[in-house]
């Protein structure tokens, strides 16, 4: 399987809107009224505000390939992008969205580590995500991968307030020294 990474610019604001509509849709209208679905998806997935997200210098977006095929993408934050008040010591994971047809393929995996490693190049301590209490793959997923549980906000699905726990994971950096 060929994994390619790209960083989003503003001309790919219709593919992230489009693949943010379908894949939040599919992952969470079974466990949300369809009202409470559509307003969310008519608020936070709209071209214009995916471009706004795009056009903030603290927020970085990344499209992952499989083969020449657009399978999710990650959404990074850092300093005043960020969704809650972690110091600028801190990235956040705001969205590892995967396709379905996509999903169980270690992308999430793969999104998790190059989020890490940006960690490590911009000397952070911190990486940490929002994730919804009832969607226990991904928390089992995160915990895996060693993420803990450090508090919880409120998130709202239309004019349903749903609690979000808050996952952190404190980034080791290596340091290389010849001779030892």
């Amino acid at each position: 399987m060929t994994i390619r990474l790209k960083k989003c610019t503003l001309e790919d604001a219709h593919t992230l809107q489009e693949i943010s509509y379908d894949t939040f849709n599919e992952t969470f209208k079974n466990q949300n009224s369809p009202e409470n679905m559509k307003a969310y998806l008519e608020k936070a997935f709209t071209v214009e505000q995916v471009e706004t997200e795009l056009s903030h210098r603290s927020s970085q977006f990344y499209l992952v390939y499989v083969h020449d095929d657009v399978a999710g993408y990650l959404k990074i934050n850092t300093g005043d992008a960020q969704s809650e008040e972690m110091g600028d010591e801190s990235l956040e994971i705001e969205r590892i969205y995967i396709k379905s047809t996509f999903q169980k393929h270690g992308l999430g995996k793969y999104l998790l580590n190059k989020a890490e490693e940006m960690v490590r190049e911009q000397h952070l301590k911190t990486i940490w995500l929002g994730v919804w209490e009832k969607n226990e793959n991904a928390i089992a997923f995160y915990k895996k991968m060693g993420f803990v549980e450090t508090g919880a906000h409120s998130f709202y699905m239309g004019d349903e307030e749903q609690t979000d726990l808050i996952l952190t994971k404190e980034v080791i950096h290596y340091v290389y020294t010849k001779g030892l």
